[in-house]
């Protein structure tokens, strides 16, 4: 099964920061996702919509 990720718009990116210390994210396209290093946490991208809920974000390891 190949998985397909669908484009976030550029522009989008550049506006959105992390909710929990609003600093820049980092895309991840590998993983389809937005990383704040700073509060360690992954962002899920779903059907091209950044889930920007830190419930919803995956723990970073180091």
């Amino acid at each position: 099964m190949t998985v397909t990720h669908s484009p976030v718009d550029p522009k989008l990116l550049e506006i959105l920061v992390c909710p929990v210390t609003k600093q820049a994210l980092e895309y991840d396209r590998e993983n389809n996702e937005l990383i704040s290093p700073k509060a360690g946490l992954a962002y899920p991208i779903r059907d091209g919509i950044p889930i920007m809920l830190p419930d919803e974000a995956r723990a970073i390891e180091d």
